[in-house]
């Protein structure tokens, strides 16, 4: 038995309505889903990419990084000039039953992400902190990166 992918017919090309076909009110329903709501097939690997906000003052830059089901010890922060990584993994369960059948929804696997700002990055003085399976990582901006608000001085004529 071979698994199939349903694909909206707009995306396959097919944009000639089908009126009172058996697949219309499929095509309306999927249509409009992004792709990756489609599962993957047996035996396909899903990766694991971590979401993450950020946000930007004069002061520094947050980060927050969602890290579900990962340890202290499964990732790790580096600095390199002004690139800031996060990699690590996120690994499998071990489960089965007496059946041998098993089905995986959660994503897993490496994953890195790469942050250029545009500032020497002290790694000194980024804090890190991780708990209920988010990282909060605060960058601070060195003094030149600051805006600096000056004051002019206007002169009547």
């Amino acid at each position: 038995m071979t698994a199939h992918r349903i694909v909206p017919r707009r995306m396959a090309g097919l944009n000639a309505p089908t009126f009172f076909g058996p697949m219309f009110d499929l095509d309306r329903f999927f249509g409009d889903l992004p792709l990756i709501a489609c599962s993957a097939a047996p035996g396909e690997k899903r990766s694991f990419v971590p979401a993450v906000n950020i946000e930007e003052t004069d002061a520094e830059l947050r980060l927050s990084v969602e890290l579900p089901g990962l340890e202290e010890g499964d990732f790790e922060v580096t600095t390199d000039g002004d690139l800031l990584t996060i990699r690590g993994e996120k690994k499998v369960e071990s489960t089965s039953d007496e059946n041998g059948r098993r089905r995986i929804e959660r994503s897993r696997g490496s994953f890195e992400r790469s942050f250029r700002v545009a500032w020497e990055i002290d790694s000194e003085n980024v804090k890190a902190v991780y708990k209920n399976g988010v990282l909060d990582l605060v960058v601070p901006k060195p003094e030149e990166a600051q805006p600096q608000v000056r004051t002019i001085p206007v002169v009547a004529s």
